[in-house]
């Protein structure tokens, strides 16, 4: 379908949604499973098109020719993985994907011995994987400010070098907490590592075997809170399978919303948010370590009449679109101005009444729509191209409708 449009109904009695499994944990277990001699077991796993995708390509495992289409995770974990398993495989996607930049993780990887070059243009996708890694040199410097992925995806890789590695992360280090994800992972599959002063030495080891139970997504939550946030007919919301003690650096959205009128209580079965009365007027937020929480907690400042400076967003510039210019687009069809100011992006707080109804584009960027569909009980909104949530969230239209919204 072309586009949705999303009305609110009525709040039903109880609202508890089941979040789907944490694409980031996810991903990175495909990976080290992948590389494992001995047996590892994965429950809930992501139904994400990003991690059936990157399944589906490792268990094939057969092909010259690797199609990353348009997962960003799945490109970069990949030219790692293959240059390590394999000799002549061309690694592609979509048009897009060829405009994503890859040249400091390709750079890293030469230096350690791979043989890697571009198909197109100079830094960017297609990459042709001619020769396995031959590991002379274990060192290498990557920069920590372009995405936290590349050093992840080397990451991965570490133990099954001959010689390990030794990652020196350049600063400034954003998205420091997926790093952090990935080794606590490899940590619980047998992996020894040494991480202090930016610097990751990890020798030549193997991985062991395992059952890891996936937790549930925390990008995802975020679109509850918002929910939660700007339904002024639902007072609290359960989401399913969240833990206290997470690895994902997304977990941070609690201590946001909490500046924005939400309080988060954990339990047995994960959280329960509920409204407080409490809301900030302006807020400054460094989104450095968790990016794809902006687009999310603009919308509901937007909404709030909040004025918010925010920085530590470059990395927006690289994903599915460019989302600080798609946001820009979008936010001023709802009469609020969001602009780039020195080092900062500041979002003024809205003086106009939302507009009675609106039309979001979504740029083939699932976040542009998950982001804006909680103000549809506020304004008549239509989503266009609402598929593209199937990158990260395939049910969050039908979650939706549990919690009294009619999509059509």
């Amino acid at each position: 379908m072309d586009n949705y449009t999303i009305k609110f109904l009525s709040p039903p009695k109880d609202i508890s949604i089941k979040l789907n499994a944490s694409k980031s944990e996810s991903n990175r277990l495909i990976i080290i499973k992948a590389l494992a001699k001995e047996e590892i077991e994965i429950k809930n796993l992501s139904n994400a098109n990003d991690t059936i995708l990157l399944k589906k390509l490792v268990s094939k495992n057969s092909s010259k020719i690797w199609d990353a289409e348009d997962a960003g995770t799945t490109m970069r974990f990949l030219t790692s993985y293959l240059s390590l398993k394999k000799d002549g495989v061309l690694l592609t996607g979509t048009d897009r994907m060829k405009k994503r930049p890859i040249k400091v993780l390709v750079d890293a990887l030469n230096k350690i011995g791979a043989t890697i070059s571009y198909q197109g243009e100079e830094g960017y996708p297609p990459l042709n994987i001619k020769k396995k890694i031959i590991e002379n040199i274990n060192k290498v410097e990557i920069r920590g400010d372009v995405s936290s992925q590349y050093i992840s995806s080397l990451l991965l890789i570490a133990p099954k070098l001959k010689n390990g590695i030794e990652i020196n992360i350049i600063k400034p280090f954003y998205s420091k907490p997926y790093v952090k994800m990935t080794l606590r992972l490899m940590e619980f599959f047998g992996v020894i590592y040494k991480f202090d002063n930016n610097q990751i030495r990890i020798k030549s080891q193997n991985y062991i075997g395992g059952t890891y139970s996936v937790e549930s997504d925390w990008s995802a939550a975020s679109y509850w809170y918002s929910i939660l946030s700007i339904n002024k007919n639902i007072k609290k919301i359960n989401l399913l399978g969240l833990r206290k003690d997470s690895l994902q650096g997304d977990q941070i959205i609690s201590k946001i919303m909490s500046l924005i009128g939400i309080n988060t209580t954990y339990n047995k079965n994960g959280i329960e948010i509920i409204k407080k009365n409490t809301i900030c007027d302006y807020i400054e937020l460094d989104f450095k370590d968790c990016p794809d929480l902006a687009q999310t907690v603009l919308v509901v400042a937007a909404f709030h009449k909040i004025k918010l400076k925010i920085y530590g967003v470059e990395s927006l510039k690289i994903k599915e679109t460019n989302r600080l210019n798609a946001m820009r687009n979008e936010l001023n069809k709802i009469g609020v101005r969001f602009y780039e100011k020195g080092n900062f992006w500041i979002l003024e707080r809205r003086d106009k009444k939302f507009p009675i109804s609106v039309s979001i584009d979504t740029y083939k960027d699932h976040r542009m729509a998950m982001a804006f569909a909680p103000l549809a009980s506020e304004i008549n909104i239509s989503i266009n191209n609402p598929e593209v949530v199937n990158k990260s969230y395939p049910m969050f239209w039908d979650d939706m409708k549990k919690a009294g919204y009619n999509i059509t």
